[in-house]
């Protein structure tokens, strides 16, 4: 049987949890231009090279997806640029679409 302790420990992790994601998605600062940029900088294009897409931030992650001039689209992540990492982010990892 659990220990009442252990449940309420439990139950407090995961508020926490929870917690944190929600902050580090609310407190989210990069910019379109910010992840246009990133973007550029992992497929080896100008920031002028590409649209941007769409985006949603789950937790700490910003998906997006980006579109070059000549049509290739790509799906990228970045991790960071909230408040719980300080601004301070990952390179993106950025990959083409349907690869």
């Amino acid at each position: 049987m659990v220990q009442p302790n252990t449940l309420a420990i439990a139950l407090a992790a995961l508020l926490v949890l929870s917690g944190c994601g929600s902050i580090a998605s609310s407190t989210n600062s990069l910019s379109d231009d910010r992840l246009k940029s990133e973007a550029a900088g992992s497929i080896g294009l100008s920031p002028g090279e590409l649209a941007l897409l769409n985006r949603r931030t789950e937790g700490t992650n910003t998906f997006f997806a980006v579109k070059s001039r000549d049509g290739k689209e790509y799906n990228c992540v970045i991790n960071g640029g909230n408040l719980l990492s300080f601004g301070m982010t990952n390179p993106p990892s950025c990959k083409r679409k349907g690869s």
